[in-house]
C-alpha cells in the first residue's frame, strides 16, 4: 500500500515540477517586446543586436 501511494505521488508531482520550471523560462523569453530578447544573465529584456 505504501509503495502504491509513493509511486502515485511521484507520477503526479514529477511532471508538475518539470512543467513549472519550463513554463517559467519560456514565459520570460516570450514576454519581451518586439525587437528585444531575454538576457538570462541580466534577468531582463535587452535590445536585440543585428
Amino acid at each position: 500500500m505504501t509503495r502504491t501511494i509513493l509511486a502515485a505521488a511521484v507520477l503526479i508531482l514529477a511532471p508538475l515540477a518539470a512543467g513549472a520550471q519550463c513554463s517559467r523560462e519560456h514565459q520570460a523569453s516570450m514576454s519581451c517586446p518586439q525587437g528585444q530578447i531575454w538576457d538570462k544573465d541580466a534577468g531582463a529584456c535587452v535590445v536585440q543586436s543585428s
